[in-house]
């Protein structure tokens, strides 16, 4: 059935006349009238009774009339969706992040999309590596990731979000709480909680710690900071992680400055290449919350 003479008989059966339909439809009666006869002849079914003072509907008028309009709206409404997508104002977004970014840049993140962007859902997946964010935006599992640069290659494009500096995490107990703030140097000879050797977090602490001179000695590996923030609240170890996890996540954890730490940056990649609107609106909108800086994928770690 054509939607178009589907319109023109809605609007003949709402007004029940021809010459108020034309002009609400802006065409002429006569084509208004043969567009109809078009229509009944499709159909094979007589759909009005036509007199010379008014327009009745048979009861086939009145069922497609009924139905006409639920279609005619759920066509209308999908229009407007499926612009409503192209321009990237709805859809599903799979972003994946790395621990660290949760406690800081996530909620804002979350918080300003919910208000600029109502119809979009975030599909979050946290506690992720640097290296499976990438994997995931370079096969198309990911749209975005926020995770810890460099990233090599050009497969993957990447955005400053932040930058942070590594502060050592100790059990409440730990002797080297006397301390207010603590040189690198003097962690020399204790037990490490470490991110999997992947992480670049765990390269920028390991590169460190080379720098003053020791190895460091590795009691667990975890690949979650929360697993990571457990193994120090048990007393197996310190660990080192950067300060957007500077906060009171147990009452068996403390934190210290680390003198002269090494930054650590926070990005949103996403793959080279990708047009998606819904990615360009959603990077337009961190750009709002953060000044961001383009950075190169080729270039050198900040270490």
């Amino acid at each position: 059935m054509d939607t178009r003479l589907l319109r023109y008989f809605v609007a003949v059966a709402e007004e029940r006349h021809f010459g108020r339909a034309a002009a609400r439809l802006h065409i002429a009666q006569p084509p208004l009238s043969q567009q109809i006869k078009q229509l009944e002849e499709t159909l094979n079914t007589q759909l009005l009774i036509r007199t010379t003072r008014k327009v009745e509907l048979t009861n086939a008028g009145e069922l497609l009339l009924s139905r006409g309009r639920i279609l005619l709206e759920e066509l209308d409404q999908l229009s407007r969706d499926v612009r409503t997508v192209g321009e990237g104002a709805l859809g599903v977004l799979r972003l994946g992040s790395t621990g660290s970014a949760t406690s800081r840049i996530m909620p804002k993140l979350i918080e300003a999309s919910s208000q600029q962007m109502p119809g979009l859902q975030l599909n979050v997946q946290g506690e992720m590596l640097t290296p499976q964010m990438v994997e995931g935006l370079i096969e198309g599992r990911l749209d975005l990731a926020i995770l810890r640069p460099p990233v090599r290659g050009t497969e993957v494009d990447y955005m400053l979000l932040d930058s942070d500096h590594l502060a050592v995490a100790l059990p409440v107990d730990h002797p080297l709480t006397a301390h207010d703030e603590l040189d690198l140097l003097q962690l020399a000879g204790e037990k490490f909680i470490c991110y999997p050797t992947s992480s670049a977090v765990n390269n920028i602490i390991m590169d460190s710690c080379r720098r003053v001179g020791f190895a460091p000695q590795i009691a667990q590996v975890a690949s979650e900071t929360s697993t990571l923030l457990t193994f120090v609240a048990a007393g197996l170890g310190i660990g080192l992680l950067p300060t957007t996890h500077y906060l009171p996540h147990s009452s068996r954890i403390t934190f210290r400055p680390l003198r002269n730490a090494p930054s650590v940056d926070l990005a949103i990649a996403w793959k080279a290449g990708n047009e998606s609107a819904l990615v360009r609106n959603f990077l337009e909108l961190c750009t709002l919350l953060n000044p961001l800086e383009r950075l190169d994928p080729d270039a050198n770690p900040a270490d």
